[in-house]
């Protein structure tokens, strides 16, 4: 019978590493909140459902698989469709078959949603940059960029 090994100490955080974890941890928790905020109140709109217009904005022809959506917007596949309903109700989205598969779905930006994002995004982008960028300075900004990119991919694993 072999002796059981004793479990390894965990790598506990420094005290460096644990105050940026916390300074992480709260703009994860405010930034969104904010964002919402001021989208529900300027615009009538959820940040969720925004990202998804402009998530939808920025493909060449304003269309996108419901899949790759979902997964470009970290939601399931049933947030996405709920929230989707939503805008289609309001006219900005529309679906439709999937030309190359028939099971999936593409949800396209109509024009009314194309014409809601000029409005909304003016005001979006001024709450961005007071919120977030007003705050750096270039190479802040260079290093913010360098830094998440390093982060994503583990998280969309």
């Amino acid at each position: 019978m072999t002796e059981a090994r004793p479990a390894a100490e965990p790598r506990w955080l420094t005290s460096t590493e644990m105050d940026a974890w916390l300074n992480v941890t709260q703009l994860l928790m405010l930034l969104p909140t904010a964002l919402d905020r001021q989208l529900r109140d300027d615009a009538g709109l959820p940040h969720a459902h925004y990202r998804i217009l402009t998530m939808l904005s920025a493909e060449r022809d304003g269309s996108m698989r419901m899949t790759q959506l979902a997964r470009r917007a970290g939601t399931t596949t049933t947030r996405l469709s709920h929230a989707v309903s939503v805008l289609e109700e309001r006219g900005w989205v529309e679906r439709s078959a999937c030309p190359t598969d028939k099971r999936g779905q593409v949800a396209r930006l109509t024009s009314d949603g194309w014409n809601f994002l000029r409005s909304a995004a003016p005001g979006h982008v001024a709450e961005v940059r007071r919120l977030v960028f007003d705050h750096l300075t270039d190479d802040d900004v260079t290093r913010l960029r360098e830094i998440t990119a390093k982060l994503l991919p583990s998280l969309a694993d």
